[in-house]
C-alpha cells in the first residue's frame, strides 16, 4: 500500500468530504489529496469565524493541506443540516466537475455542545437525556448524512461507479453504553447497507466504516499523554478510505460495516507510525479505553 503515494493513483478522481475543518474529515481529505484526487473539503468551521472556538482548524486550512501534500484542495463552507447548502454544494460539484467518484460522510454534530469529548458519556441512562442530544446526533449526524447522499449519490449514477463512506462506531453488535448515541450509530450502518442494496446495480459500492479511538482534538482532553500514543491516528481511517477507493473488487463489501483494523489487515496499510491498530483489543483495554 505504500506505493500509492508515489503514483497518486486517484489523480484523475474527485472526492467530498464532509465536516472536514479538523479531525477525521480533515485526516481522511488530506489523505485522499496525498493519493492525488480532486477534494472538496466542506464543513462550517472558516477563517475568521470558527464554529467551535475552543478548537482550532477550518476548510480552508484543510484545503490548503490537501494541495500541498499533492492533490488539490477546494473549500466549500456547507451547513449540512439545511438542504438548500447541501443542495448548492453539489450543483457547484456538477459545475466544475460533472460527477463525484468517492463521497465520505463524516460530518457529525452529536457531541455538541460539549467541549471535551467524552462529557456527552457522564450521564448515560436513557431518562436523564435531553432531547437536544437527540437533535445533534440525529438531525446534525444521521440526517446530513442522509441529505448528502440524496443529493451527492445522482453525480455518480451515470458513471455507474463510486464509493459512498460514512463513518460511523460499531462494537460488532454490542451495546454502545448510550441509547441515543447506539440508536445513530446502527442508523448510520444501516443506510449503509440499505444504499448497498440499492446501488449495487449501478455498480456503486456503499459502507460504513469504524475506527477505534483516535487521537483527534477533543480526545486531547479526555485522555492522558500515555495513551493517546496507543490510539490510533485520524490518518489511519484515511488510509483505509483509500484502500477501498483503490480495490477494484470493493463491490463485494457494499452494504457492510467495516472495522479500519480488519481493512489495514487485509489491505496491508499501518497507521503513520507504522503500526496496525486492533480496535477491538483496544477497546477493552483500560490502557487505551478512556470509558473504562
Amino acid at each position: 500500500m505504500k506505493e500509492w503515494r508515489l503514483g497518486r493513483p486517484l489523480r484523475d478522481k474527485v472526492a467530498v468530504v464532509t465536516g472536514a475543518s479538523r479531525g477525521a474529515g480533515k485526516a481522511i481529505a488530506c489523505v485522499l489529496g496525498e493519493a492525488g484526487a480532486t477534494v472538496y473539503v466542506t464543513g462550517r468551521s472558516v477563517r475568521g469565524h470558527p464554529r467551535l472556538k475552543e478548537y482550532p482548524g477550518t476548510i480552508q486550512d484543510t484545503a490548503e493541506e490537501v494541495t500541498r501534500r499533492g492533490g488539490k484542495g477546494i473549500a466549500v463552507r456547507c451547513d449540512h443540516t439545511k438542504d438548500s447548502d447541501v443542495r448548492r454544494l453539489f450543483e457547484r460539484v456538477k459545475r466544475e466537475q460533472h460527477h463525484v467518484d468517492i463521497l465520505v460522510n463524516n460530518v457529525w454534530g452529536g457531541y455538541e455542545p460539549y467541549a471535551v469529548h467524552g462529557e456527552w458519556f457522564n450521564s448515560p441512562f436513557f431518562v436523564k437525556q435531553s432531547m437536544e442530544r437527540w437533535e445533534g446526533m440525529f438531525t446534525d449526524g444521521l440526517r446530513a448524512h442522509l441529505v448528502t447522499n440524496l443529493y451527492g449519490i445522482p453525480l455518480m449514477l451515470r458513471r455507474r461507479q463510486g464509493l459512498v463512506v460514512s463513518t460511523t462506531y460499531w462494537d460488532r453488535g454490542e451495546y454502545l453504553g448510550l441509547l441515543f448515541y447506539d440508536v445513530a450509530k446502527c442508523a448510520i450502518n444501516r443506510m449503509a447497507f440499505g444504499l448497498g442494496e440499492e446501488l449495487r446495480k449501478h455498480g456503486i459500492a456503499s459502507v460504513a466504516i469504524s475506527p477505534g479511538w483516535m487521537r483527534v482534538e477533543r480526545m486531547y482532553h479526555r485522555v492522558p499523554p500515555r495513551q493517546l500514543k496507543r490510539i490510533e491516528s485520524p490518518e489511519y481511517l484515511g488510509r483505509a478510505i483509500v484502500a477501498l477507493a483503490l480495490d477494484p473488487h470493493r463491490m463485494k463489501k457494499t452494504g457492510q460495516t467495516l472495522e479500519v483494523g480488519a481493512l489495514a489487515k487485509s489491505y496491508g496499510f499501518t497507521d503513520i507510525d507504522d503500526r496496525v491498530y486492533d480496535y477491538h483489543s483496544a477497546i477493552r483495554d483500560p490502557r487505551t479505553n478512556p470509558h473504562r
